[in-house]
């Protein structure tokens, strides 16, 4: 006997339906806003670093990694510090998987993934299979992208200081290269172009953001550049000198990275949160550690 659905059961369905939709979009947006991601990390971090408890910094960063695609912040370097102290106290941290996600976020540093060789010859990765992976990882690179930001990179600094006419141009050459990849490929992260153009010409990407603050579309740029830190593909240090350098430029308070003499601790902390930075005390001791592992080599 076939079975009729009435009214009152198709606005029950749609009911549910739409339930359904809208948790699934809750939880997808609540997955990629990396801002919240940032500050787990932080949390995890101090727990870790200032806490001294790196067990449960494994637990926490674990339970992270399930649920976001982990990044390795410069210094903070999150997910090979979950796998190096995973492996100090052995403990699970997902073994070759895990390591081969971790090259390509350490790839765009040169050489100094190869201060893991060790590392990974222990869970039976040799060197060689590591060089493979990070030179198929550079051949995966965006070419055009590489071009212009090699291009950009140069025009950047061309007429700087003195002629202010020149900069100027080429500013808004540069902001028209921004919102043209904007459009066309997203943010060029390090994942998109690395961190050395062509003839070995570095991509400083804060610096390009930053000189973005006198071009006429900066508050389209800022926008975007926005959008891109809740998704994962901009850094808050990066997004924090864009804007900071603008409110500088404007004669008001810094916003994001330092105090001054009109700024609280507090009111600075609590701007630092709301990009996913780390807290003032917290952000010196992660500068005193990573100078004092750069001293070592």
């Amino acid at each position: 006997m076939k079975k009729h659905f009435n009214k009152k059961s198709i606005f029950y369905l749609i009911a549910i339906f739409s339930t359904w939709t809208f948790f699934f979009n809750s939880c997808k947006s609540r997955e990629f806003d990396y801002i919240t991601y940032y500050n787990r990390v932080n949390e995890i971090d101090s727990i870790y670093r200032m806490a001294n408890n790196p067990q449960k910094a494994i637990k926490k960063y674990r339970k992270l990694f399930r649920k976001y695609t982990p990044k390795n912040q410069e210094r903070i370097e999150e997910y090979f510090t979950y796998i190096k102290i995973s492996d100090d106290y052995n403990k699970n941290f997902g073994g070759k998987k895990s390591l081969y996600k971790l090259i390509p976020l350490i790839a765009p540093y040169g050489d100094s993934y190869k201060d893991q060789f060790k590392l990974y010859q222990k869970y039976g990765i040799d060197s060689t299979e590591v060089n493979q992976r990070v030179a198929d990882w550079k051949k995966s690179l965006n070419k055009q992208l590489i071009d212009s930001f090699t291009i950009a990179m140069i025009r950047d600094q061309v007429g700087r200081p003195n002629d202010k006419t020149l900069v100027k141009k080429n500013v808004e050459k540069n902001a028209h290269l921004f919102l043209w990849t904007f459009t066309n490929y997203g943010f060029p992260s390090s994942q998109k172009i690395g961190r050395l153009g062509n003839n070995d010409v570095f991509i400083a990407m804060p610096t390009l953001l930053s000189h973005m603050v006198s071009s006429e579309s900066y508050p389209i740029i800022k926008s975007k550049v926005f959008e891109y830190l809740k998704s994962g593909d901009c850094s808050p240090q990066d997004y924090s000198l864009m804007a900071d350098t603008f409110d500088n430029n404007k004669n008001t308070a810094s916003r994001f990275r330092y105090r001054n003499k009109t700024q609280d601790s507090t009111q600075v902390n609590r701007s630092r949160k709301s990009i996913g930075l780390p807290s003032l005390k917290h952000e010196a001791e992660i500068r005193k550690d990573f100078f004092k592992k750069t001293k070592k080599k």
